[in-house]
């Protein structure tokens, strides 16, 4: 269990899986939900990104949680699942999933390593991938 403090500029708080960075946040803020792992370079560039705007920000690793049953829905309702799919990815390609007819819903469910990453969600809005916009946009509000 991965516990972690520590107070500066802004709070980082760590527990298990999640990760929230509050930085001086006012009510009404929004926060930004970063879904994806510590080894994706986009993820990694996200986090980054709120880190150096001290935007208010949590990361869900997908490799030690996986999403609920509301996040997924937030997500199947934004975007297609079929568009959720990174069929650029390791994982993709060494189970074949290239040769085979699937629902992407249920395969992204069963295997989250399907997905493009990093997801941002804020305030009920969806992005997929890294934008650096998307970020500093929901961050001002």
């Amino acid at each position: 269990m991965t516990r972690s403090w520590q107070l500066s500029a802004f709070l980082h708080f760590s527990l298990d899986s999640y990760t929230i960075n509050i930085i001086h946040r006012k009510s009404g803020d929004a926060m930004i939900q970063i879904i994806g792992t510590k080894k994706c370079k986009e993820t990694a560039k996200a986090l980054r990104a709120c880190k150096e705007r001290t935007i208010a920000f949590q990361f869900v690793d997908l490799a030690e949680r996986e999403l609920s049953a509301g996040e997924w829905k937030s997500l199947f309702t934004a975007h297609d699942p079929l568009s959720l799919v990174d069929s650029e990815s390791a994982y993709y390609s060494k189970q074949g999933y290239q040769y085979r007819d699937f629902d992407a819903q249920e395969e992204l469910i069963e295997h989250p390593a399907l997905l493009k990453t990093p997801i941002l969600r804020s305030g009920g809005r969806v992005h997929v991938g890294y934008d650096l916009a998307v970020i500093t946009d929901w961050g001002a509000r």
